[in-house]
């Protein structure tokens, strides 16, 4: 989050394609100081689409073929906005995205691929093999259908290029595998032109023809598909065809946004010159599928893309400091290696071609030496070392954590509660807390009551939209964790040194995702104030009200109460990993849509019940739940399995890796009850993990969870039991921990 150059340009890659993705990692080895690198991809990993075959046949776990593009972006140093682009303002230079303001940009890169399918079918009935996700997901749910004997192995796949017989073929060998009665086995593939691999030398064909015929799938050309209905697939011949799992590996289609972008484009795809760059727009560059190579048109295929991309990678630091552009010069034929369902390949260049299991083990290693390029990352540099001689405990400190943000980055409780220790009492009688609270509640009028707070903190995100969203969520979590609604709030904004002109668009990001927030939750943004600094910092000062009602704190609850939990935990873990490169890209991306669940809707269903509530923010679950007894002068007894944990936080854990404030909130290990395999287990160590924008802790009476739980379901949201309050009052309340 550190920048050390002001920014002055912003450079937006719009897809993770196999080029985008390599000029990530290129840019990770050599930045272009002064420039803001922001990839927009639906999702946290693309696929690698040459091993798609290899994840059908199941001879690859998903993880395989997944690109990790959160890792990719955290090497580069850049955002990762997890939305969808769905057009482009070239005058203006923005791209309007699905979900999300508009975003800025100088110079934009497009590799966004293609889609599959047939015009005028619902694809609601047929699964296209791109995007991946989505049909991988169902191929799998199918597979184990008929393993369980529910749907019989009957599959037809549209589209007789090379990709829907390398399909067909896994499918059948996978279906092999998996079905007891081979001859129950029923795979068509029906292609509309009168041969399969029209496009593809003649030796190809004939050898992907005998493999489809050796694993007995049936092939059906010049048959144009009309409809497709339930389980059956109709054909224009008026002939039917059933089939209980239907894939579309036909046409190559392009994003529909493309032809109101004012682009030049050839059937639908941008016509680029030999340097990548748009023919009618020098602000654009495009790559791999999205791009037609006007001086050199070339067939649709991932090996052009992964050799463009380093060109694209000059080529945009070229365009974005003033030098020489490189021409892309593509090959004339390459070698094609295509997949016969097991573990055998073809090969095919210059018209020949020859099969075997040797080059399925030479397709195998040309793959995974790509995936590793791009998976094996160097280790993140360490910050610079001061020179010469310091003061005694620099060098200890500087060799330490990178320091995390969100709540990883606060101020540990010692260091908190001895700074707070003199403050002085309320003097005046309408501020009802007392010192050293971190929300305030004031009295006005005979039985009203307002709560005023704060939180502020650095960005773990260079998102500056979701970042805004997750503080505001964390900042309005102690007016919730009180039973109060949520009334106004004032910002305070640090940003990194940028121009003028990205200092108005970020804080307009800011601004826009601070309201989202706020809006939803019922309050107001009035106002604020910016500064620069060394990086990007946000905070809120926050007011709510309770009108007529008692506000909730720690001090309530009752022997033989219930403690109930509204959201994982374990968040912390998972951003300490990402700022290391540790952390896969679906745990991130799972972890920041937990922070932005809101507790506007667990506090309204907690709050006619609870007796004590509060917040998990910075010292963590038995931190906030050690605060809670205290106030009550109760013991409890913590359950860890009945605890929520955020995806990936227990592997994070169990490899060692916590937040940075981890020494100083896990001292309260020492006073919890817990067995030796107890303390041992990594989520015992989550217990002490900082929560941003963490869930709420209830004690409620036991006769209410029933009610509680069926109100939680009922809104979607998830509610944990993971503890019980002791029947009776205690001097010295603890906190046992079981398992």
């Amino acid at each position: 989050m550190r920048a050390s150059v002001t920014i002055t340009r912003d450079l937006l890659l719009i897809g993770g394609g196999h080029a985008h993705a390599i000029v990530l990692k290129m840019w990770g080895m050599q930045p272009l100081p002064g420039v803001r690198l922001t990839l927009v991809n639906p999702d946290p990993a693309a696929p690698y689409t040459g091993m798609l075959p290899g994840l059908v046949a199941g001879h690859y776990q998903r993880d395989a073929l997944e690109i990790d593009l959160v890792r990719l972006a955290r090497f580069a140093g850049a955002r990762l906005v997890l939305d969808r682009v769905i057009g482009l303002d070239l005058a203006r230079g923005h791209a309007q995205l699905n979900g999300r303001p508009d975003i800025a940009f100088d110079l934009v890169s497009i590799d966004i691929g293609i889609g599959s399918g047939i015009a005028g079918i619902d694809k609601g009935k047929a699964w296209p093999a791109k995007p991946l996700g989505a049909f991988a997901d169902a191929w799998e749910a199918f597979v184990l259908d008929v393993v369980a004997g529910t749907k019989a192995p009957s599959v037809a796949v549209i589209g007789g290029g090379l990709g829907g017989v390398e399909l067909a073929m896994a499918m059948a060998h996978r279906l092999g595998g998996a079905c007891p009665d081979r001859h129950a086995i029923k795979i068509t593939l029906v292609e509309a032109q009168q041969d399969l691999l029209a496009t593809s030398a003649p030796a190809l064909r004939k050898a992907m023809r005998s493999g489809l015929a050796e694993l007995g799938v049936k092939v059906l050309t010049g048959s144009a598909v009309a409809a497709i209905a339930g389980p059956r697939l109709y054909l224009a011949s008026g002939d039917a065809l059933e089939a209980e799992f239907i894939a579309t590996v036909a046409g190559a289609r392009p994003a529909a946004w493309l032809g109101q972008t004012g682009l030049d484009l050839h059937r639908g795809f941008i016509s680029v010159d030999q340097t990548l760059r748009s023919l009618s727009h020098e602000t654009v560059f495009a790559v791999g599928d999205t791009a037609h190579m006007q001086a050199n048109p070339r067939p649709k295929a991932g090996v052009f893309a992964v050799r463009q991309g380093p060109i694209l990678y000059h080529n945009l630091r070229a365009a974005l400091s003033g030098g020489r552009l490189k021409p892309f010069r593509p090959q004339s034929d390459y070698l094609k290696l295509a997949s016969l369902g097991g573990q055998k390949a073809v090969a095919e260049k210059w018209g020949l071609s020859v099969s075997g299991a040797g080059l399925w083990r030479l397709k195998d290693q040309i793959d995974q030496r790509f995936m590793a390029m791009l998976s094996a990352l160097p280790a993140m540099a360490a910050p610079e070392m001061t020179h010469g001689l310091v003061a005694l405990e620099v060098r200890a400190l500087e060799a330490a954590q990178p320091l995390c943000g969100g709540c990883g980055s606060k101020v540990g409780p010692e260091a908190l509660a001895s700074a707070l220790a003199d403050l002085a009492p309320p003097r005046r009688s309408d501020v009802l807390t007392g010192r050293g609270d971190d929300a305030a509640v004031l009295a006005w009028g005979t039985s009203d009551r307002q709560v005023f707070s704060c939180d502020h903190f650095r960005a773990f995100s260079l998102d500056p939209f979701v970042m805004a969203q997750i503080t505001a969520n964390h900042a309005l979590g102690d007016i919730w964790a009180m039973g109060g609604e949520p009334q106004a709030a004032l910002a305070s904004i640090i940003l990194p040194p940028m121009t003028k002109a990205k200092q108005s668009s970020t804080v307009a990001e800011i601004v826009a995702g601070f309201e989202a927030c706020l809006r939803a939750a019922g309050a107001d943004l009035v106002g604020g104030h910016t500064s620069l600094g060394a990086e990007l910092t946000l905070g809120l000062s926050v007011t709510g009200l309770m009108q007529g009602r008692r506000p909730l704190g720690l001090g309530g609850a009752r022997p033989g109460d219930v403690l109930v939990l509204t959201k994982p935990v374990g968040v912390g873990t998972v951003m300490a990993a990402e700022m290391q490169g540790l952390a896969k890209g679906r745990w991130v991306a799972a972890s920041l849509q937990q922070m932005l669940v809101s507790s506007r809707q667990a506090s309204r269903l907690l709050r006619d019940h609870a007796h004590a509530m509060t917040d998990i923010t910075g010292f963590g679950l038995a931190g906030h739940v050690q605060g809670l007894l205290s106030a009550a002068q109760l013991s409890a007894t913590l359950d860890l399995n009945q605890i929520g944990w955020t995806e990936g936080a227990i592997d994070l854990a169990r490899a060692g890796i916590h937040s940075s404030i981890f020494p100083e909130t896990s001292r309260l290990a020492n006073a919890l009850q817990a067995s030796a395999s107890v303390r041992a287990d990594p989520r015992f160590d989550l217990l002490f993990d900082p929560q941003t924008a963490g869930g709420l802790i209830a004690a409620v009476p036991a006769e209410a969870l029933e009610a509680l739980s069926k109100a939680f379901a009922d809104h979607g949201l998830g509610l944990w039991v993971i503890g019980i309050l002791a029947n009776e009052l205690s001097h010295s309340p603890t906190l046992t921990v079981t398992a």
